[in-house]
Order: C-alpha cells, then structure tokens, then sequence
C-alpha cells in the first residue's frame, strides 16, 4: 500500500534552542548541515511519498524559501501559514481539500529514521482502520500523553497528562502517525485542536478503530542543544 502524502508539523519557535532559532523555525535547524525538514522529506521520499504539506506559524518563510514548490527537490511542496498556533490536528484541517483518503502526518521536531513503508503495511492489515500511531509500551510516562490498547492493538483509553495514577498496558504516544481523511470530520475548522489531547479521544469515544504501531527505528524529539548534540553523534558513529 502506497502513501503519496505527508503532513508536516513545522512552525515551532524553539525557545531552548537560541540563538540558533532566533532566525528560524525549530525543524529548519541544521542537522550536520542540513536542515531537518529536508533529512525528513529525504526519509519519507524513500517510500514514495511524492508530495508534502508544511504547517507553518513562526518565521514561516525561511521554510518556503528554501524548499519552493519542491521541483528542485523532486516533490511537490504545499504550505499553510497560520496566524495564531492551532494545534497539531487544527492545521490538518486546512488541508482537507487536497488530501489523498490516506497521508502521514509526523512532527517536524522529532528527527526520525522511521521506516515508514513497514508501517504503511502494518496499517493495511488492520480492520476498518481510522488511525495509526508510533507508540511505545513503557511505564515512564510522567511527561507524555499515553494509551491504553486491547490485544489488537486499538485505542481504548486515551490517558493525558498529568497522570494521578499509574495504567495496566499503557503506551507512550509517539510523533508518527497514518491518517485517514475521515479523521478530519472530528476536528472542527479555524479553531486551535490538538491531535493526543482531543482528537484521539473524540476518535476512542466515537468507536473508531485508531491502532498503535510499534518499532525500534531511531527517532528523538530535539528541544534542547543537548538532543540536537546527540542526533548528529548518532548519525556520524552511523556513517550517514
């Protein structure tokens, strides 16, 4: 099953990682010397992704400059500009018009080596699906939203944080996810809305059918010059 379309969440400030981000959005910083969204539409090109969808709020044109309509890059590149922030599942929304039933959306933040073809067929052997999401079964969760699943790996209970207790079977939401364009009649138009915090429960409460996905390819979300450090160690020591 072919995914032709990613939805990329890209307008973050990135307060923690001045100066560099005085000058540019979050996923624009350079990963040894490439910025990230550009390492994140090489990855997804691998599996055929073939067109791109930036949402976009701080700084929104030092992101068009550099990618354009994509030709230059072999893709074709379409952006919303927001502006006020909303919300990961709002800037969806926006894109109702030109969606495929099917695309990915990831956060732009979270540099990734997913393999996303092996979850592209992980999702089509799932019944009547709505949803996928990367996820992690862990019992340290204190500073994530987390799910609790059934043996099929659905969606039954969606927990946020902050947690008052400890969940039997609880797995940490991750920044990867396939969508189904149905998802867009849960989100309502020009109004900030969340995917983990109010999308996916409305799904759960609905009965859809919204599935984990589970892998150990490498990903790490980078809100610090920390993270960022350890990105560009793995990639060196992985000779990429």
């Amino acid at each position: 099953m072919a995914i032709k379309q990613a939805i990329i969440s890209a307008g973050g400030f990135g307060t923690r990682l001045r100066p560099t981000t005085d000058t540019m959005p979050k996923p624009m910083i350079p990963i040894l010397g490439k910025p990230m969204l550009e390492w994140h539409v090489e990855q997804f090109k691998k599996f055929g992704v073939t067109e791109f969808f930036f949402t976009l709020c701080y700084l929104p044109e030092v992101v068009m400059n550099y990618f354009g309509d994509g030709s230059k890059f072999g893709v074709k590149m379409n952006y919303f500009v927001e502006k006020e922030p909303l919300g990961s599942a709002g800037g969806i929304k926006k894109f109702e018009s030109q969606l495929d039933p099917l695309f990915y959306y990831i956060y732009g933040d979270t540099f990734s080596l997913m393999d996303y073809g092996k979850m592209a067929e992980a999702y089509a052997q799932k019944k009547d699906p709505i949803g996928m999401q990367r996820m992690k079964k862990t019992d340290d969760y204190a500073d994530a939203d987390v799910a609790e699943l059934d043996a099929t790996g659905r969606f039954v209970k969606i927990h946020n944080e902050p947690h008052t207790e400890q969940y039997p079977n609880a797995y940490r939401m991750r920044g990867a996810f396939i969508l189904d364009k149905k998802v867009l009649d849960y989100i309502p138009d020009g109004v900030p809305f969340e995917l983990g915090k109010q999308l996916l429960p409305k799904l759960v409460d609905a009965g859809e059918n919204f599935y984990s996905y589970e892998c150990d390819d490498y990903s790490k979300g980078i809100d610090t010059v920390e993270k960022w450090k350890e990105v560009e160690e793995y990639l060196k020591k992985a000779g990429k």
